[in-house]
């Protein structure tokens, strides 16, 4: 089989010899496509692909259309809102995504804002401390309990709301479960969004439950930008001069924040959760696998979109 591995942003070259390894161990045929330009590019290069990996490339039901062969992609990351699940149902592609290869990653970016923002920049002027200060984990999956273990460390009081995890899991975790989004938002002074961006969740983090947060509110954003509402953050921010907001997505609005909450807010330059050696290696290595099991197998344990 051919497995191609196609990364507008490519992997690291350790993560391609290891990406390799797997493949050709297991007797399949690695291709590479890095630094493409174009889409035609991409569908040239997935024409004779029996198996794709990407990482925030977009595969559309262009890219599906164009690859007959195809029979599974996964995407390198948590998050696979860049695949295209329809389509890939409609040409009985399986889609899997990698969860928890880059948590500890995406974790640890997360306190390096809340640091900086908490000490002003290192500006040289009078800080504060997260120790003692109360977090909220919004969705706790593999990324929050990374939340959680590192927060322990600083000392700081740790809450957290999922529906879909049992209270039971998360007290185990040593955090304290709250039974709606409003008590988390209205408990903590920094929340963490672990969030996915779907139909539901697109826009559901605006003023209803930003206002609820108490004095010297942080909102950290790891997730999507899309599911902020970024209007109605900016009206707050303009109400409340305490509000600060930190993520690894640039809004789209970003000129406004740079126009008027100087020392409010920061941004990476690009979405920077898992870019590290280690999340790169194991995201990349987990897809390998992944597909290796499913052509040996038929596994499909991290499948993401319905069968046909």
């Amino acid at each position: 089989m051919k497995i191609l591995v196609a990364t507008d942003k490519p992997f690291a070259p350790v993560a391609v010899t290891m990406i390799r390894e797997v493949v050709e161990k297991a007797g399949h045929t690695l291709a590479l496509l890095e630094k493409y330009k174009t889409p035609q590019e991409l569908h040239a290069a997935v024409a004779d692909a029996d198996a794709m990996i990407v990482r925030s490339d977009i595969v559309d039901a262009d890219v599906i259309a164009a690859a007959p062969k195809l029979r599974i992609v996964v995407r390198a990351g948590a998050g696979y809102d860049n695949l295209d699940l329809n389509a890939c149902t409609g040409a009985n592609v399986v889609a899997m995504n990698t969860p928890g290869q880059n948590s500890n990653a995406v974790a640890e970016l997360a306190f390096g804002m809340m640091v900086y923002s908490a000490r002003g920049g290192f500006d040289g002027k009078s800080g504060s401390e997260l120790m003692d200060k109360t977090l909220g984990i919004h969705a706790f999956g593999n990324v929050g309990r990374c939340m959680a273990r590192i927060a322990a460390g600083f000392g700081m009081k740790i809450f957290a709301f999922d529906p879909f995890v049992d209270s039971k899991a998360i007290a185990e975790a040593g955090v304290t479960p709250v039974d709606t989004i409003e008590e988390l938002y209205s408990k903590c002074q920094y929340v963490s969004l672990h969030i996915p961006a779907n139909e539901k969740t697109k826009g559901s983090i605006g003023e209803r439950l930003l206002s609820l947060m108490p004095q010297g509110a942080v909102l950290v954003n790891t997730a999507r930008k899309e599911v902020i509402n970024e209007t109605e953050l900016v009206a707050l921010m303009e109400k409340r001069s305490d509000l600060k907001y930190l993520s690894d997505i640039t809004p789209d609005n970003a000129e406004i924040f740079a126009q008027k909450f100087a020392g409010r807010y920061f941004f990476t330059p690009k979405k920077m959760g898992a870019q590290t050696e280690e999340a790169n290696i194991n995201a990349g290595v987990a897809a390998a696998r992944q597909i290796v099991s499913f052509f040996a197998t038929g596994d499909e344990t991290f499948r993401v979109n319905k069968p046909r």
